[in-house]
């Protein structure tokens, strides 16, 4: 950020008075612009025990596989958000949804929370933002073509708790990825 939004006037970065980390605050005005992190929606749609990934049509991981999910839009519940992002990227619907998986990307600036999908019917088709859309086995997963390694690691928890026999609300960290 360079200039401020309210006046326009030269942007610093500063610790403000009574504040504990630097924050981006205008010369000219004195605003404060605070930035947090952005909350990241998602499904695991899942379809008579096969999950529905979405094959990316844009950057970042272009061609990659992934779990359909996409920013928090203002004003929308995290649940309205995820199913938006199921129905905008895999055409597909959900019957309903429930909490799943909640990780923190601090070397980003988001935080994903991820719902279980059961999709009402077996009707998907590519959106915009994927190439192809398929359901999978676990033992067909494409582990090696995943996008992000937050999927990765949902996916690896889903399926062990599936084996389980019970699913519990996971958190988490996920560090830098090494790729």
């Amino acid at each position: 950020m360079n200039y401020c939004s309210r006046c326009g006037g030269k942007i610093t970065t500063a610790i403000p008075a009574g504040d504990d980390r630097p924050r981006h605050c205008c010369a000219a005005c004195g605003a404060i612009h605070y930035e947090n992190p952005k909350m990241v929606v998602g499904c695991i749609p899942e379809w008579q025990n096969r999950i529905l990934l979405c094959r990316r049509a844009i950057e970042p991981r272009y061609g990659k596989w992934t779990l359909p999910a996409g920013y928090l839009e203002n004003g929308e519940r995290v649940s309205e958000g995820a199913i938006r992002e199921l129905y905008e990227e895999a055409g597909a619907r959900s019957a309903a949804v429930l909490p799943y998986a909640l990780y923190d990307l601090t070397f980003v600036n988001q935080i994903y929370f991820f719902f279980r999908a059961h999709l009402a019917t077996c009707e998907f088709a590519a959106g915009q933002e994927s190439l192809d859309v398929r359901l999978f086995d676990e033992d067909q997963i494409p582990w090696d073509e995943l996008a992000f390694q937050v999927v990765s690691e949902t996916l690896k928890r889903y399926f062990e708790d599936r084996r389980a026999g019970t699913f519990t609300f996971h958190t988490g960290q996920i560090r830098r990825p090494t790729f």
